[in-house]
């Protein structure tokens, strides 16, 4: 008895083949929502670990840029410099973790073929901002940590939240264009608050960078001002903001007082950034008093560190509020879309 030989695969039989590429993209599109999320919580954790490196003195724990030390990417470590090396080479590996995400949204966002064109192209801003990040980060090892540089640093991070809040609030509506949805002056006192957010975020920083905390503890550069006059300035700044965005409240519980029930659902998301905007700057000043009365231990202006970037998010989604943008016919916002998952 013979055995049937074998059959062999038909010439025109497709192989289903899927590369390595074609599964990356299909994930990327996949997980738009996650990836901004991600790239998001990484700008803001890179504030808090670079805040870290400061508050502990480490900013010159890798002594040089690219490399961490001469001829090694990472620490050299020795008994009494371990910790300061361990935590700066921390903050630059988290550098990598920013720059992964920064990608991975660029190309997330100019895959969605269906939006807007322009915001595609914003797509690509968190990678770019990263990178000019990388270069300021070397340049401020390299000028010993001077003040300026340090605060420009730290700066552009809080434009990278900025940034990043924008996208990921603006992925989840349309193309189509935006409609105010308070009533007068509402759209003014939200811009403006937002106009007020800089200097009151700029002023932290220059703070900062006048007091004890300015850089590395072996290195005595600050800024030629005095710490507490820099301190009620910024005090300042923050009440005038707070002054803002009270206005706009009001305009805002008006509005839902006179509004039909159907019609007052558009009020809600103002609602709900108006109250992120009091949990986070109320947590804030408190922290702010607190760190300034007691002599500014170091946890509390971590903390301080992190509520600027914070801030900076919920001042963000505080302008995006006040108005809606609807759908075109041929798109699909991200938030209906994550919504249908």
């Amino acid at each position: 008895m013979t055995t049937p030989a074998p059959t062999a695969a038909r010439p025109d039989a497709p192989v289903r083949r899927t590369s390595l590429l074609a599964r990356f993209l299909a994930w990327v599109d996949a997980h738009p929502w996650g990836i901004l999320v991600a790239n998001l919580a990484a700008q803001i954790g890179i504030i808090v670990t670079g805040g870290l490196v400061r508050l502990t003195g480490s900013g010159l724990g890798c002594s040089t840029w690219p490399q961490c030390e001469p001829g090694s990417f990472t620490p050299v470590y020795h008994p009494e410099t371990a910790l300061h090396s361990a935590i700066e080479f921390g903050n630059r590996t988290l550098t990598g973790v920013v720059s992964i995400t920064a990608l991975l949204v660029a190309i997330a966002l100019w895959r969605m073929r269906d939006r807007a064109k322009v915001l595609r192209v914003l797509g690509l801003a968190p990678l770019t901002l990263v990178a000019i990040q990388a270069v300021v980060g070397g340049i401020t090892v390299l000028v010993d940590l001077h003040p300026a540089i340090v605060g420009s640093h730290m700066f552009l991070s809080l434009i990278l939240v900025a940034v990043s809040t924008y996208l990921l609030a603006r992925v989840g509506e349309g193309d189509a264009p935006g409609r105010t949805v308070v009533p007068s002056p509402g759209r003014p006192l939200a811009l403006l608050s937002a106009v007020l957010a800089v200097p009151m975020l700029a002023l932290g920083v220059v703070t900062t960078g006048a007091g004890p905390h300015s850089g590395d503890e072996e290195v005595g550069y600050r800024f030629a001002l005095d710490p507490a006059l820099a301190a009620k300035l910024h005090g300042v700044s923050v009440w005038v903001y707070v002054a803002a965005v009270v206005a706009l409240a009001v305009v805002v519980v008006l509005a839902s007082r006179r509004t039909a029930a159907p019609d007052r659902a558009e009020l809600v998301r103002a609602q709900h950034a108006l109250r992120e905007v009091a949990g986070v700057i109320g947590l804030q000043a408190v922290i702010g008093y607190v760190q300034y009365f007691t002599g500014l231990p170091i946890v509390l202006v971590l903390l301080h560190m992190l509520g600027a970037a914070l801030s900076t998010a919920v001042a963000v989604r505080l302008v995006l509020s006040v108005r809606v943008r609807p759908a075109l016919a041929s798109t699909t916002p991200l938030a209906a879309r994550h919504d249908a998952v």
